[in-house]
């Protein structure tokens, strides 16, 4: 299926002209003031893990490959990789390490996400969008700190760290994006 460009997401599988598949790491479209927009996308080839980069006009038509979007659950993780199962008949897949890569921080037991199957073998991955975190480590407030305009760094329950607002203190659960691991709101439960 051919698509623009402009409409190319990441977790999207793409066919190139060399009849290879790619799944995109990056998708970032630029509008000059003056010239041809243009669509930056960072991939890695499947087949053996080589990332590349590729800028296309906007309006370019890219091809889409077609993988299946079925959603999985998170069971656990071992030496193999990460193990999912299906959510409709049980069936469980184990992901390598080089699909999940770097999001596998978020990744918490039952989670649901979004697999994307190429002729059944897992090649992308699409974890929700916000995950509940706690905050394990953060300064105390300092008196006289306005909340809209200072923020403070805090480490969270995965290890990862983050800039919390100054009434955030350990112990608290926050709710936090998987894209980029930035702070949304307190946790609501």
């Amino acid at each position: 299926m051919r698509v623009i460009a402009s409409s190319i997401r990441k977790g999207n599988i793409i066919e190139r002209d060399d009849g290879q598949l790619y799944v995109v790491l990056t998708a970032e479209s630029f509008h000059p003031g003056k010239g041809t927009p243009t669509t930056q996308i960072d991939m890695r080839r499947i087949s053996d893990g080589v990332k590349v980069s590729e800028r296309y006009k906007t309006t370019e038509q890219v091809e889409r490959a077609f993988v299946e979007d079925r959603e999985y659950s998170y069971l656990y993780e071992d030496a193999d990789g990460f193990t999912f199962m299906n959510t409709e008949n049980y069936d469980q897949v184990t992901v390598p390490n080089s699909v999940v890569g770097d999001q596998a921080v978020y990744l918490q037991e039952g989670m649901h996400v979004m697999l994307s199957v190429f002729n059944g073998v897992a090649v992308a991955i699409q974890l929700p969008p916000r995950v509940v975190l706690e905050v394990t480590e953060t300064e105390p407030a300092m008196k006289g700190q306005t909340a809209s305009s200072s923020y403070k760094p805090a480490k969270l329950s995965n290890g990862q760290r983050t800039m919390v607002p100054p009434h955030i203190t350990a112990g608290t659960r926050v709710v936090v994006m998987t894209e980029d691991g930035s702070y949304v709101e307190r946790a609501k439960d």
